[in-house]
């Protein structure tokens, strides 16, 4: 099953589709190649939302909240179990039941998911997107739905997105996988402008003394 960086990788996505206009039949591939920049302009994000996974093979399923924060390619996640901070260049992850804060620095690779311009460009190459009509949401507002394909051999069989019409919001996100896995993402409550300091997406360790720092890098 994905594990919490995909969770992450996959809020990005949502979160930067609705910096876009509305979507419409004739420009559903608009919307990815506006995002980028749209989310460039955007002064640093906040964003509230909750996550339910489902394994039908394993009967296993699993829902949590959590919270991010992004500006450029930095960002801060909070979920119940763990707060990562990452500043650009070293990455921090604070894994509350050990009391143990990760240090390292992220591989190119890593950083194709944590950077959400790069991400954006990745996706864009690797997915076709069509545009599959309109549906309610489950707080029964009008939204488009778009969904992303991969245009290659794949983990994730598909990615349906969709976007409430009238505020360009999106509400909700479901990767399913080629074990037909899914996980379903809702977002809650975003902000933008939130034009975070920097030292907002660093560990600070006056903030917790008693963890042990494992030094990765």
């Amino acid at each position: 099953m994905m594990q919490l960086r995909s969770y992450f990788t996959w809020i990005c996505c949502l979160i930067l589709i609705g910096f876009t206009g509305k979507a419409q039949a004739q420009d559903a591939q608009a919307i990815l190649d506006k995002a980028a920049q749209m989310y460039e302009q955007s002064n640093g994000i906040k964003a509230n939302f909750a996550i339910h996974s489902v394994v039908p093979q394993q009967n296993i399923s699993e829902s949590f909240e959590g919270i991010i924060e992004m500006k450029g390619d930095k960002f801060k996640l909070e979920t119940p179990d763990m707060i990562t901070w990452y500043d650009g260049q070293t990455q921090w992850v604070y894994v509350m039941r050990n009391e143990e804060v990760n240090v390292s620095t992220p591989s190119g690779d890593e950083l194709q998911l944590t950077n959400p311009a790069v991400l954006l460009r990745q996706y864009k190459k690797g997915f076709s997107v069509q545009y599959k009509g309109t549906s309610t949401t489950r707080q029964a507002k009008s939204a488009y739905d778009i969904t992303l394909i991969p245009k290659k051999k794949s983990d994730i069989q598909q990615i349906d997105l969709q976007i409430e019409k009238m505020s360009n919001i999106p509400a909700a996100i479901t990767i399913t996988d080629k074990n037909k896995a899914t996980v379903s993402i809702y977002i809650s409550k975003w902000e933008t402008g939130k034009n975070q300091a920097d030292s907002f997406f660093s560990f600070n360790e006056s903030d917790y003394p008693d963890a042990e720092i494992i030094d990765l890098r």
